[in-house]
Order: C-alpha cells, then structure tokens, then sequence
C-alpha cells in the first residue's frame, strides 16, 4: 500500500494511531500543508494564527522532521489549501490512500470532506484524534453525554480507564520515488509576514515546540521535579514556569498526546501514591475532553453570539474599550498585565484567562467572541474547544446552567497578586508606586497617573470598595 500520513494538529510520532497504521506500508509520504489563509484578518478582527503560536508550530514542526529523519522519512511541508495540494500529492505519486487524524471543529471537519470529495475514490481513512477518551471510551453515545461537567465527570470516573498509547516506531517506511525533490525549507516568521518575536526573560512558558520538549517537560513535570504532586497549591500562580504542568501548548497541537499524559500520571500515582495534586490534574484533563465532546456535539453553535444557550443575550457591543483591552490599557492594572503577557509572550495563567475575560464581558460589556478570537491569535496554546468553550462558560451562554461567571477584578488581584509582584512584572510604569497602590492606581490624583503615562479608570465599581486601600 502507498500511503499519504497527512499530519494536521498531531505533530508527533508518539501514540499516533494513524501513523502506527501507516507502519505497514510500502511507501509513506508525511505531509503537513500550511494554509497561508490563517494569517488573513478574520471576521472577528483577529487572525486565526499570530506570531507566538507561528513561531512555536514553526519549532514543532522542525522537530517532528528531525523525528522522521531519524527513522528515514522526512516532512513534506506545503503552503496552500489541502483540498487542493493533497489529492495532487496523490495523483503525482500514485498514491493508494490518505491517513490522518479525526477533526472536531466544524471547519475542520469541512475541510476534510472537501479533501474526501477531490480524491475522487481513493479512501480517506480517519484514526481517533488526541483525546483523552475515544468514543468507545464513553459510556454512552455522543449525543447522551451529560452537558454540565460535573455531571460528565461522575459518568466517567464510574468506569475506569487504562490508557496504553503506542510507542513512537523505530523505523518508517521509505518516500515514495522523486519525493525527495518536494522537500523545502520552513518559512522563517519574517517570511510570513509575523516578524521575529524578542525574546522574553520573565516568560512563564521558557519552552520550546516539538515533541522531544514536550516529552522532557512531561518527564520534569511527573518525574524529577515532581511538580505535579504540588499542582493544586499552586496551579493559580501567575508567574513562573512551574505553578502549573505547562502542557497544553503541546497538547493543543498535538506534540503530545493526551492518553500519553494520563498513562504517565497513572504510573506516577502506582509509585508514589495519588493525592489531591495528581487527581486535580486528571480532572483538568477530563475538562479539556468534556470541551472537545462539546465542540463535536454542538459544532457551530459554539462560535455563535449566544453560544449553546441562543435565548440568552450576552453584550454584543463593541468599541474603542476592547482595543484597550487588546492593548493592556484598561486602567485595571491586574488585566493590563495579563493582556500585555499574552502580548509579549503568547501565553498567561488560567487565573488570569478567567479574570480578562470576565472583565470584558461584565465589566466592559463586550461581544465576548472578539475576545475568544483575540485568544485565537495570540495564544501558543489555543484550541477551539477549550478556548470557545471556556469563554462562553464565562459570558453565560455555555452548558453550565449557571447565567454567567463573574469575577470581581480587584478582588482577584488582592488574593492571587498580594504583594503585586505580578502587576509589576508586567507594568514596569508601576514599579514605583507604594505596593499597595500598584493594583489602584486610579486612586491617584489625575496628575501624577498622566506622569505615569497609565490610563485612567471611567468608574470604580461599587463591588471594588472592599478592597480599595483603607486611606482611600
């Protein structure tokens, strides 16, 4: 059999079930198309790829052709439309059929049957995708599954999962014949038109794309550093490389196989003991898979101003307080620093996404799907079940049957940044300030903030009061 392995968002050779049923082939052809359209400006103002997660698939992407290099293959790397370049990949080189991987997302899922109908009968095959459970896995069909988490974690932690992901193969079958010719250099970020990234000293995600990070940073996490015994104490940190696991930029492009993760926590837990820390990582594994079954069962309801929930009504305005928002110049100093991390680094803490967000639904009254979008852009981890999933929890119109989740911003600063450490780190014009007004600048008389050249607040909400200082 000639097989095209065409990879998508599963960028490793570990637990790759269409690559172990790609092993048996005569003639392999690894194929990854890059779809320039992801750098046009969406509909939501956004680009669907930004330089952060450019650079990091661009590192991802160099890694999973030094993996195949190793085992005498290569990765042939397109740019264009896979309905187009596929089917032609094919035809030139008499190929037999196409592997890869199940999408979720609907236009994805488009997309592959658009692939499937240009191949004019040459089979498709799709193998599960990287999630935690298949749908064998589940208990119940799709469409039964429970639509609240909590309901959808008790179901599942009734049957127990043993997880036995494949090894990545030693050898691979050869390219076809005048493959070799195709092959061609990555563009570098410039080339894309993204520029280069500078390098970011205070980032809380120092790593790099690829599998072999991935999996050095699984071995840390688990293993030497034993972080993950720690993980519930401080997975609400905002600064540093190891309040929290740090694998979801890999697993969001598949670097890193989620059933890899759970086996690895497994076998952790048989040898030191399972607590509160390896258990609450689990269950933020089972939420990452509680959104992808969402996404499969909903589709594009998600994407959608009301969401999953269309009779409620979530802000839909928009003006000139998201692009201070975007920028990190809303005068509220604990989401300023979050926007201006996500800015420079392309990643912030899952406090922080909850508390940004929530400022600009509840506070700014913004149409919440130009914030999820802005998250598209910019975040090295971003993947749309979790993402979408996660923002229209928090405006309201998710599956949760609460109305919506609102965090009081001052509040959060006072318990997660006390000492407004993290303020600081990000908003280098409040370095100077007495510490206890570094999270209420707003506070000041209006001269001395347009020294500090920070903007000023239009109201103090009356929720805020509590935690102003006591001489305010």
């Amino acid at each position: 059999m000639r097989t095209l392995l065409w990879f998508k968002q599963d960028l490793r050779l570990d637990d790759h079930p269409a690559l172990q049923a790609a092993l048996s082939a005569e003639r392999l052809l690894p194929v990854f198309v890059f779809d320039p359209q992801q750098l046009q400006i969406g509909e939501f103002g956004s680009r669907r790829l930004g330089v952060h997660r450019a650079r990091f698939l661009l590192e991802s992407l160099t890694a999973l052709d030094g993996a195949l290099r190793q085992r005498g293959s290569h990765l042939l790397v397109l740019p264009g439309a896979a309905e187009q370049l596929i089917p032609r990949l094919v035809n030139q080189f008499n190929l037999q059929q196409v592997l890869t991987l199940e999408e979720i997302a609907p236009q994805e899922r488009a997309q592959l049957a658009r692939v499937r109908r240009q191949l004019a009968g040459v089979p498709l095959q799709q193998a599960p995708g990287n999630n935690l459970l298949q749908a064998e896995d589940l208990p119940c069909p799709v469409e039964q599954l429970p639509q609240v988490y909590s309901q959808f974690r008790n179901l599942v932690e009734e049957r127990l999962q043993v997880f036995q992901p494949r090894p990545a193969p030693e050898r691979l079958p050869p390219l076809p014949d005048g493959a070799a010719a195709l092959l061609q250099a990555l563009p570098t970020l410039s080339q894309l038109g993204l520029g280069e990234p500078l390098s970011v000293p205070s980032s809380a995600f120092p790593f790099s794309g690829g599998e072999a990070a991935a999996q050095a940073r699984l071995r840390d996490y688990l293993w030497n550093s034993q972080g993950v015994r720690q993980y519930k104490e401080t997975r609400n940190g905002m600064i540093g490389s190891e309040y929290s696991s740090k694998f979801s930029p890999w697993l969001a492009n598949g670097s890193l196989s989620a059933r890899r993760v759970a086996a690895e926590l497994r076998r952790h837990e048989a040898q030191f003991g399972r607590n509160d820390s390896t258990h609450w990582l689990w269950l933020e594994l089972l939420w990452r898979d509680f959104f992808r079954w969402t996404l499969l069962r909903h589709g594009s309801a998600l994407f959608k101003a009301g969401g999953l929930k269309a009779t409620e009504h979530a802000p839909q305005q928009l003006d000139q307080r998201f692009a201070q928002w975007c920028q990190g110049r809303t005068g509220m100093p604990l989401v300023d620093a979050n926007m201006r991390e996500l800015a420079a680094t392309g990643f912030m803490s899952s406090r922080g996404r909850q508390v940004v967000a929530s400022y600009l639904i509840n506070d700014l009254q913004q149409d919440w799907r130009f914030g999820a979008a802005w998250f598209e852009e910019h975040l090295i981890d971003y993947d749309p079940a979790s993402n979408w999933g996660n923002w229209a929890y928090l405006a309201g119109v998710g599956c949760d049957p609460r109305h919506k989740r609102t965090f009081n911003a001052l509040r959060q600063a006072r318990e997660y940044d006390p000492d407004a450490a993290y303020v600081s780190l990000w908003l280098p014009e409040l370095r100077h300030l007495p510490p206890h007004l570094r999270h209420t600048p707003f506070l000041l008389a209006p001269a001395q903030l347009e020294a500090l050249n920070y903007p000023r607040l239009e109201r103090i909400p009356e929720t805020w009061k509590p935690y102003l200082p006591h001489a305010a």
